[in-house]
């Protein structure tokens, strides 16, 4: 059985002003050989990625479906780092096949004195291979270490050890050539309904993060403009008490999913009851968003939006 590789742009396939392509990334990878499967190459366009958008992800999503439905035993993608937690995750709410959807990429490009995207992509390729990641849904490998896509993120701007998942650890690794899988996460529904790309594209979900002596202008008219909002708030889920009414008449009108901005652990709902605390906020209407940091949760928001699915149901999943 084959792996089937879809190449995007990003750090691992930059070399000066020449973009490597897939043939390239394996000719430069040790191991190839004593892999035991064949790599199929599927070299998309090449995009940067700050520039990608959830459309052309779903696109690759939906190429990755069909290689899994010819017979590969699993696929990997490659892209930027910048986007990749939220590449991966938006891949995980829509994956449905056993078999592996690997994310990979690397912080040291190849004109570099270590560069590390050859050893991820050969990591990358061994999950992706292994029966160990079947019904794991998509993933995240980097330095040897496996990542659930739904807790993972990108945590140091230039660290090749960037990649991290704080609530839980990593739930595998790679270990002399072989996949560990140490921990096996629930997998949870994702989203069921088909979202098309026109659609996704005219959605817009804001991302507003909470600081200190907030006055709140920029929420004016925002239900105007947009069919969302995350709000990332202070620590357990908390904003000053001035920001409440105005987000609770917003979520009046467009769903508002309440999450923190801490990068770790998860908004409470009964805990305080201050003007502004969660349990205010809660009551006024916002979806609580559990342990999904800000970034996942505009995406699935917006995926939710985009297929008329429940979605204080599906944001329960993740509470």
């Amino acid at each position: 059985m084959s792996i089937a590789l879809f190449t995007l742009g990003g750090t691992i396939s930059m070399a000066g002003t020449h973009r490597l392509s897939g043939d390239d990334l394996t000719a430069a990878m040790p191991g190839l050989d004593e892999l035991g499967h064949a790599v199929e190459i599927q070299d998309i366009e090449k995009i940067p990625s700050a520039d990608l958008t959830a459309a052309k992800l779903l696109e690759v999503v939906d190429a990755a479906s069909k290689a899994v439905a010819a017979g590969a035993a699993g696929v990997v993608v490659t892209q930027g780092t910048d986007t990749l937690e939220e590449g991966a995750f938006l891949a995980d709410l829509v994956w449905p096949h056993p078999q592996p959807l690997v994310f990979t990429g690397a912080m040291r490009n190849p004109t570099l004195a270590g560069p590390d995207g050859p050893a991820n992509l050969l990591a990358a390729l061994r999950v992706a291979g292994s029966p160990a990641a079947r019904d794991l849904g998509a993933l995240v490998v980097f330095k040897e270490e496996i990542h659930a896509a739904r807790w993972v993120r990108k945590t140091h701007s230039t660290s090749t050890a960037t990649f991290a998942s704080p609530n839980t650890g990593p739930i595998g690794h790679v270990v002399e050539d072989q996949v560990r899988v140490l921990t096996r996460p629930l997998r949870l529904d994702g989203v069921q309904g088909s979202a098309e790309p026109a659609t996704l594209d005219k959605l817009r979900v804001a991302l507003y993060t909470v600081t200190m002596d907030d006055d709140g202008v920029l929420l004016q008219g925002l239900a105007d403009t947009h069919q969302g909002l995350v709000v990332a708030g202070y620590g357990v889920g908390h904003v000053p008490a001035a920001l409440a009414p105005a987000l609770g008449d917003l979520a009046a009108r467009i769903p508002v999913v309440l999450t923190s901005r801490t990068g770790a652990g998860s908004v409470v709902r009964n805990t305080y009851h201050s003007p502004g605390s969660e349990a205010d906020l809660l009551q006024r209407g916002l979806i609580d968003g559990g342990f999904l940091d800000p970034y996942k949760a505009r995406v699935l928001l917006r995926l939710l939006l985009a297929t008329d699915e429940d979605i204080p149901g599906a944001f329960a999943q993740y509470t």
